[in-house]
Order: structure tokens, then sequence, then C-alpha cells
């Protein structure tokens, strides 16, 4: 790549920068993210291309060594082409799923991570993301199917178990979900599965309408990780119809305060100011 082309990207790069900076609503700043999703794609494809240019040139490198040796040697027998070539590695279509799962461009990592798959079959890591975004994509039995994969393999995998958890209570199973969660908190083997398990659990028991019991998991959520916002407007939708309005509007003037930028913190912020309208927080 050139210094010129390098120096296009960072150009783009700035000025997508400036906008997301200037951008004031949430329809500019879906913009810029359409933006930043085209210049990610752009980007990486200009990395794949490189990166199968740089393995076509090992294999010059490697046939200019035969060569020469031949000629010090005599004629050799020279080793047949391998069947399959990794370009890029199923390491690189990982880290190129999860970057799209954060842009949530949820079709384009479900793409990545299945070629991590072809590259590396059983690859946990690459399932337990593709599972995520299947998950996010709304292809809940597809998602399903490939977190049982992950936990056929590995029963105490607690993130694949929290996930099938989720699915199950969008899919309104909730005793399935229930088990799954629970069991996750048992295992307590990774900080941060043990941390939705609560969350995903008090949300269980919202859809129950057990409010009493949704509010002691928000409640144990908050305390495990104080900066998952979503707890805070999720406790305070719990108080509200437990009854307990003041509580409610206080952990949401809590969760506001706590990061006024954070999506959740903002809508922390909508239910105040939809409650004080006379409204009420969704079920």
């Amino acid at each position: 790549m050139s210094d010129g082309t390098l120096g296009q990207f960072r150009s783009q790069y700035q000025q997508i920068s400036q906008r997301l900076d200037a951008a004031k609503t949430p329809e500019q700043r879906d913009s810029v993210k359409q933006e930043i999703i085209g210049l990610f794609k752009t980007v990486d494809q200009v990395i794949t291309d490189l990166s199968a240019l740089k393995e076509e040139i090992r294999i010059l490198v490697d046939k200019y060594k035969q060569l020469a040796a031949g000629a010090e040697a005599g004629p050799q027998i020279q080793a047949a082409a391998p069947l399959h070539a990794d370009h890029i590695g199923a390491s690189t279509f990982i880290q190129k799923g999860w970057s799209l799962i954060s842009l949530e461009d949820y079709e384009g990592a479900i793409q990545a991570l299945q070629k991590a798959l072809k590259l590396s079959p059983g690859d946990i890591e690459a399932e337990n993301l593709l599972g995520w975004a299947q998950m996010e994509h709304g292809d809940l039995d597809d998602a399903l199917a490939t977190f049982q994969t992950v936990l056929n393999k590995d029963p105490a995998n607690s993130l694949a178990r929290i996930n099938v958890g989720q699915i199950y209570l969008q899919k309104r199973t909730f005793q399935e979900a229930v088990e799954h969660l629970s069991k996750a908190i048992r295992l307590d083997n990774d900080k941060k599965a043990t941390l939705y398990a609560h969350l995903y659990l008090g949300q269980v028991y919202m859809a129950r309408e057990m409010f009493e019991d949704a509010q002691t998991f928000f409640q144990k959520t908050i305390v495990l990780g104080p900066n998952l916002l979503q707890a805070y407007y999720e406790l305070g939708r719990a108080q509200w119809y437990s009854g307990e309005q003041d509580a409610a509007k206080a952990t949401w003037d809590q969760g506001f305060k706590a990061n006024k930028f954070n999506p959740w913190g903002k809508k922390c912020k909508e239910m105040l100011d939809t409650v004080a309208a006379g409204g009420e927080p969704p079920r």
C-alpha cells in the first residue's frame, strides 16, 4: 500500500472522527456509524489482499531458493504445492468478527466467523462469537445450535451458557432460561458471565412479572458490576412495577449521573422524563 493510499485512509478517518464529534442526533450518529463500517470494510479488504500477496511472494522466495539450490546441487524433487493455504489465518477472521460485532454489523461478523471456523474447525472462541453474532442478528435457532455445540465440548463454558439462557428468555421458555443462568452462577468461573447471568435472571423474572425477585438479581448485578448501567435501568423498572415509584426514580437518577453519555445512562434519563410527564416505563 502506497503512502498516498495510507494518507487517504487517515484523511477519511479524521473526517469521520470530526463528524462523529459533531453529531448531535441519533440520526446523525447512525449516519456516521455507516461511514465507520464502510471505512473498516475497505481497509480490511486491502489488508486481506495484501496478506494474500505477501504469501504469494513467499512462494516466489521458496521457488528462488529451490532454483538456487538446484543450480548448486543438481536436480531435486520439487515439493508439491499444498492443497490448502491459510493466507491470513483463522485468528484474523476471529478479530474481524469481533470488530464487526462491536460495529453492530452482525451479518458481516457471521460471515467472518464462519470463515474462521473453516480454517480452524471447532475453535471455541470463534464458535462463541459466531453464536453471539447470530443471536444479535435474530437467528435464535442458529445461535442456539452454535452455543450447544460449544457446551457439548465444554459444559463449563459459562459465556456460552448465559447466551443459551438469553436465547431461551427471548423465546419465553423461562424454565430452561433459569436452569442455564443459574448454572452459570453456580459455576462462577468467569466474572463477566456471572455478572450477565444475574442481569439476565432479573430480566427473566421481570418477564414473569415477579418484580421482587427481579429486584434481587438486578441489585446483585449492580454490586458485581457498578458500571453496568443497564442494571440501573432494569432495577428502576422492577421497582416501579413493585409500587416503589420514588425508589425507581432515585435508581434512574443514579444511573444517569453515573455516566450521562452512556446509552443506558441516557435511557435512565428518558425514564425520568417519561414518568415526570405521566407516562410509565415499558414492561
